[in-house]
């Protein structure tokens, strides 16, 4: 079986309805454009992508990142996956605005390479839809003007990837 075979097993055996599992495709192909650099582990890009939104099996709040890193863990997923999992809300959230969300108070911003590459390809994707850049800051205005900023950033410094050959 390939990769991404088992991965879409995985999520359908956690319970990852039709649509979450079509989502997770595309911001599969979405972080597959960023992956030109030799640099980055292509196989844990593919399976942070893919897994991403595991959690959402569970819950469609902002604890689904907190769920979702759980199942990973308990059904033996490599801490750099699990990782990704917890990491990918967003651009990322401090300790300090977990807590403010109610969630575990832990550094949850994407820190390695495949991490922020998840992450960003997330927040490029509307179900199954691409959207821009431009689009996405839109959709998070209500989100506050540190989300936005540090969402923004982590576009800027990811571009580059797309264009290497």
């Amino acid at each position: 079986m390939q990769l991404l075979e088992q991965l879409e097993a995985h999520l359908s055996d956690a319970g990852c309805d039709p649509g979450v599992i079509a989502h997770c495709r595309t911001v599969n192909a979405v972080a597959a454009g960023y992956a030109r650099s030799p640099v980055i582990d292509r196989k844990l890009l593919t399976a942070g992508a893919m897994l991403h939104d595991l959690g959402r099996s569970e819950t469609h709040s902002l604890h689904h990142a907190e769920v979702g890193a759980d199942l990973a863990r308990q059904t033996g997923c490599p801490d750099e996956v699990v990782r990704i999992v917890q990491r990918h809300i967003g651009a990322g959230l401090t300790v300090e605005e977990c807590s403010l969300l109610g969630l575990i108070p832990r550094d949850s911003v994407p820190q390695r390479l495949e991490e922020r590459i998840v992450a960003h390809a997330d927040n490029l994707v509307k179900g199954t839809r691409v959207i821009t850049p431009e689009e996405r800051m839109d959709r998070s205005v209500t989100l506050g003007r540190k989300f936005m900023v540090r969402a923004f950033r982590l576009g800027l410094d990811l571009e580059p990837l797309r264009h290497l050959r």
